[in-house]
């Protein structure tokens, strides 16, 4: 049986371009770039090519770039980062009810340690209201942490709006965005948004998991203090070897990511947008502004268990988060829809290796559920 992915929102396959890249890293410039002999020289400017690379892509210095492991890591960082920045201004945060849990389980933590959290609610698409991040800012702000790309119904954040908010409170507050699932596919830059902290990693385009970087605005780079205590590399903010083979599949990965990329990923989704929500018994919940996320619902069925049936089918998508490993979604929670369809959400998220044959083996699946009430096929 073939397999049919559309879950690129959870991962993507590695382009042959970054796998290539990796294993020139790993067999042959496999030196210590903090070494101080040729090999491993030449992997530390290797390292830095490659920074430059990425950094381009996000619109920001090379210097401004720390590679971390993953996503996760960078909101973690971020978020401690500014907190300490901040610390002493205030203990008030504003976030919202659809980040990632790399940002709600800090949050939860915090709340804990005696700061007080505004969790903003989406509408019924995924949206938050500017002017609810406006009325949410407070002189004692010190972090406003907004995801770029809601990575279940895709939709766009206020993110400039927030910083624009921030200036007219007179706030301390920093502003971090979780732009992993916007890196590459929607258009920005870490000054045109106006935030002071921004967390990508390489798995969500086609590098290798494993990877990850944190954009820091570079005035604040001297008064951030380090992730973990170690050795003197990422500037001595990230200590611990730099894991060479991702970093250049992850450069490679950019690079490869062309001008049609994110087209043909759209022209898909706007295909399976059309053709999905055409079937009696298919809710469209959102269709998101990004390019690769869709977010649907069988009201009549378990999101989960229809997931578990078309896996069986060799179709690979998604009720929600690949982090909730199978628990309800707290994004589709937090949307003002009917219990019916919260309990039927499921998410078809691409990559540009999708096709419209694709689709149409989704679409038949589905229509077979809805028609015949069974996921026995």
């Amino acid at each position: 049986m073939s397999v049919i992915y559309l879950d690129h929102a959870a991962t993507t396959p590695v382009c042959p371009a970054a796998a290539q890249a990796a294993l020139e890293a790993m067999t042959e410039g496999f030196g210590n770039p903090s070494s101080q002999y040729p090999l491993g020289k030449a992997a530390a400017m290797r390292r830095e090519e490659n920074r430059a690379v990425i950094a381009a892509a996000l619109g920001c210095e090379p210097g401004e770039l720390f590679f971390t492991s993953c996503g996760t890591e960078g909101d973690n960082w971020a978020i401690s980062a500014a907190l300490q920045y901040n610390r002493g201004k205030g203990k008030h945060i504003v976030t919202t009810a659809i980040e990632h849990d790399a940002v709600l389980g800090p949050m939860k933590a915090l709340q804990g340690k005696g700061y007080e959290v505004t969790f903003l609610k989406p509408d019924r698409e995924g949206h938050i209201d500017p002017e609810a991040v406006k009325a949410a800012i407070r002189p004692d702000t010190v972090l406003v942490s907004m995801m770029l790309v809601n990575n279940e119904v895709g939709s766009l954040l206020p993110v400039k709006a927030a910083a624009e908010a921030i200036q007219a409170a007179g706030s301390p507050a920093l502003l971090h965005t979780d732009a992993v699932q916007g890196f590459l596919k929607v258009p920005f830059t870490p000054k045109e948004l106006g935030c002071d902290l921004a967390t990508i990693c390489g798995h969500k385009i086609r590098a290798p998991k494993g990877i990850g970087a944190l954009y820091i605005r570079k005035a604040l780079i001297p008064k951030v203090k380090p992730l973990l205590l170690g050795g003197g590399q990422e500037g001595g903010l990230r200590p611990g070897t730099e894991p060479t083979a991702q970093i250049a599949a992850f450069a490679a990965a950019v690079k490869a990511w062309g001008p049609g990329t994110t087209q043909a990923i759209r022209a898909a989704k706007d295909y399976a947008a059309d053709a999905l929500s055409s079937i009696e018994g298919v809710t469209l919940i959102s269709r998101g502004e990004a390019p690769h996320i869709l977010a649907l619902s069988l009201p009549d069925f378990s999101g989960q268990t229809v997931v578990e049936a078309l896996g069986g089918q060799g179709v690979c998508i998604s009720s929600g988060s690949a982090c909730h490993r199978g628990k309800p979604s707290h994004v589709f929670a937090a949307l003002p829809l009917p219990p019916k369809v919260q309990y039927g959400a499921i998410r078809v998220s691409f990559g540009p290796e999708s096709t419209k044959d694709e689709v149409d083996r989704l679409a038949q699946l589905l229509t077979h559920i809805c028609k015949n009430r069974t996921l026995l096929f």
